[in-house]
């Protein structure tokens, strides 16, 4: 098929427009726009880097309930400081002990979960990980992007560069250089490789975790959980998972 010639600029420029629309709306994405504000908050922590800090990016451990994904760990004698990044925009509203916090733009606004709850699974993982006592893990959360954040917010959620001075206001030391380099090694023993494989598991897994109907298999015996209803005690009437080989067996998860 021969094209006229005063066609192909015209199908040129269509084509390109096209392609212009379709990268824009993948740098958009919540998928991409999380790597971003990953990269950013990674190329950041770079003059920290200069100091002492060992820094892992994209850990992804293993937990009792499946997998958790750290976006960024930064060993140091000071302490572990562990950094949830969210590239958001608008005003940022929320307390330490809110279950959600609010995005607020002019005409509307969305709710998204309390990012503190959020980073507290990963210091769990970490502290079995390890072996670190809580108080020497200090969870951080990092907003790039154009967000603002509003009200009295905790000293440890952060924007921009400011994490890097939170970080560095802990000056006593209490680990060694070698807890320290031990601590790393542990990490990149203790991780699973950070492929996209093990991406796409952790995705898997937290679809599994939200969707009530998925199948769900005991984190002790490999049976299958079942959903239960608590019967007595101070959850009474409340739901949770249940391995069904109980009561050989009384591995139980939240819902």
């Amino acid at each position: 098929m021969v094209v006229p010639s005063n066609i192909a600029p015209v199908m040129s420029v269509l084509l390109c427009l096209v392609l212009a629309s379709c990268v824009s709306r993948y740098l958009k994405s919540p998928r991409m726009k999380g790597r971003i504000g990953e990269w950013r908050v990674r190329w950041m922590a770079r003059r920290l880097g200069k100091q002492g800090y060992r820094a892992l990016h994209n850990v992804t451990l293993k937990t009792e309930s499946g997998t958790t994904q750290i976006d960024h760990v930064l060993l140091s004698r000071f302490g572990c400081f562990v950094l949830e990044t969210k590239n958001m925009k608008g005003w940022i509203f929320g307390s330490e002990h809110e279950a959600n916090w609010t995005q607020q733009f002019p005409r509307q606004s969305f709710s998204f979960q309390n990012p503190l709850r959020q980073n507290y699974k990963h210091l769990k993982a970490l502290e079995t990980t390890l072996g670190v006592t809580p108080e020497h893990l200090h969870s951080v959360i990092v907003f790039v992007g154009n967000a603002r954040l509003k009200g009295e917010m905790p000293a440890n959620v952060t924007r921009g560069t400011d994490f890097v001075s939170f970080v560095q206001s802990f000056k006593a030391p209490i680990f060694s250089e070698a807890q320290v380099e031990a601590m790393h090694e542990a990490l990149l023993t203790g991780r699973l490789a950070p492929t996209r494989a093990t991406q796409r598991a952790h995705v898997q897994h937290l679809k599994q975790r939200n969707d009530p109907q998925a199948r769900r298999e005991c984190p002790k015996c490999g049976s299958r959980m079942v959903l239960r209803t608590a019967k007595a005690g101070v959850r009474e009437g409340q739901q949770f998972w249940g391995c069904s080989a109980y009561p050989e067996c009384r591995a139980t998860q939240a819902v």
